[in-house]
Order: C-alpha cells, then sequence, then structure tokens
C-alpha cells in the first residue's frame, strides 16, 4: 500500500510524513512507511479520532494500546509466475466504466469480496459480465507500482457460480496488466481455499503470507511528540 501510495496512484494519496492513505471514495487503506511510533502518530493526525483503517504486513502488526483492534486475518500474496490458456467461458466479457458503478457496488455488498468503494474503478481497468441486464461477475486493478498491479474485486454472483468467470476475469486482467510490462499480483484470505485454487490453475504461486488488520483510532486527537519533530522522522 506504502509502494503504491508513493508511486503509481500518488494523485489519489491524503498525508506526509510517514502515513498516507487513499482519497476515502476511492479506497479504505492506508500505508506506514515503517512501524515506528512516529508513523502511527502521523497515520493518527492524517485519519483523525475514532477512524476506521485498514493495514497489511508481513506479520505481527502491533498498533499503540490505545488503539483499538476491530478485525483482521491472514492471507496470502501470490504472484503470476506463468499465465495459463484463457478459461473457455459461454460469455461476453466486458469493460466497466463509470455508469456500471452502481451495478459493481451491488455485487460487492453480495459477494464480499473486499472493500470497493465509489471511486475504486479510477485505480485500474476492470472488466465484467452482464446477464439478462445484471452484473453477474467482475474483476480488475486495485493497488500499482511501476512494476506490479494488483488483480482485485474478483467476485460472481452466486446463481452464476460454477461456470469459471472469475477465472477467465482474473485470466483477462492479467493479460491486460502483462501488456504493460508489468508483473500480476493479488492476495487471498487463507481461509478461502477455493479461490487460491483457481489462481494457482491461473498460474500464480505464493509469494509471502501477510496480515491484515483493521484498526480503529482513539476518540481524542493526539496529542503532541517532540521526539517526532527530528527532520526525516515523520511530522504530518
Amino acid at each position: 500500500m506504502w509502494s503504491s501510495l508513493n508511486s503509481t496512484h500518488a494523485r489519489f494519496a491524503e498525508g506526509a510524513g510517514l502515513a498516507r492513505r487513499f482519497d476515502p471514495d476511492v479506497a479504505g487503506f492506508v500505508g506506514l512507511r515503517q512501524w515506528t511510533q512516529c508513523a502511527w502518530a502521523d497515520l493518527r493526525r492524517l485519519v483523525g479520532p475514532r477512524a476506521l483503517v485498514m493495514l497489511s504486513g508481513g506479520g505481527g502488526i502491533e498498533p499503540p494500546a490505545d488503539w483499538r483492534r476491530v478485525g483482521g486475518g491472514f492471507g496470502h500474496q501470490m504472484i503470476l509466475d506463468r499465465l495459463s490458456p484463457a478459461p473457455a467461458i459461454d460469455a461476453w466479457i466486458q469493460p466497466l466504466t463509470e455508469s456500471d458503478v452502481p451495478q459493481m457496488l451491488a455485487l460487492v455488498e453480495l459477494t464480499q469480496p473486499g472493500p470497493f468503494r465509489p471511486r475504486t474503478i479510477e485505480l485500474g481497468n476492470y472488466y465484467g459480465i452482464y446477464e439478462d441486464g445484471a452484473l453477474v461477475a467482475m474483476a480488475g486493478e486495485r493497488l500499482q507500482t511501476p512494476e506490479f498491479t494488483e488483480v482485485s474485486a474478483v467476485c460472481t454472483h452466486p446463481d452464476a457460480r460454477g461456470r469459471g468467470l472469475a477465472a477467465a476475469l482474473s485470466h483477462r486482467v492479467a493479460t491486460g496488466i502483462l501488456a504493460r510490462g508489468q508483473t500480476p499480483i493479488l492476495h487471498v484470505a487463507q481461509a478461502n481455499v477455493g479461490a487460491r485454487r483457481v489462481y494457482e490453475r491461473l498460474g500464480f504461486v505464493v509469494r509471502r503470507d501477510l496480515e491484515f488488520v483493521a484498526v480503529e483510532t482513539p476518540d481524542k486527537h493526539p496529542t503532541h511528540d517532540p521526539d517526532c519533530d527530528e527532520p526525516g522522522v515523520g511530522t504530518s
């Protein structure tokens, strides 16, 4: 997240010092340059009191004692090794645009593939499949750096599952990423064994394990911390 907010997606970034966040209408993620007291202080000043923020890292994320952990879990970061041939499906894949956002939000609400907000579509290319006027499956691009792009928001309506739509859409997204000279990555919950198998068949392999944490900031504005006023340490 930090890398994306400080490179390809810097135009969506808010903050300074050791903390950044996406414009809240675009995504709910934040990034810290390092796991230090000063970085947490920068984040607290950035988002304000009683704000819900989502972070990820290699494990052992320990927010300050006065922050409240409200959720989280563990997952895998996967990276494409070699893209398999495109799955055959009896459906038409089409690009999605801003006019599709209401149906995209409805599908995300139903299937819960992960956070998706009204302007998330601006982060990259999205593709979907419509049937009888309703969006039944989609996938797209989220976090980006010059070298990597994340395949994200992969979801299928319950009535359309078992037909390979998610695999075909993920393949379409990955093909576009490769065409730009980037490497596709993605994130999947450890418990979602079925999705991991789909991605493995497409040619993705596990790169590392990650922890995902949702925390709420304290209900008061932070006090000034003079220890974080040194040049380069990170004041917002």
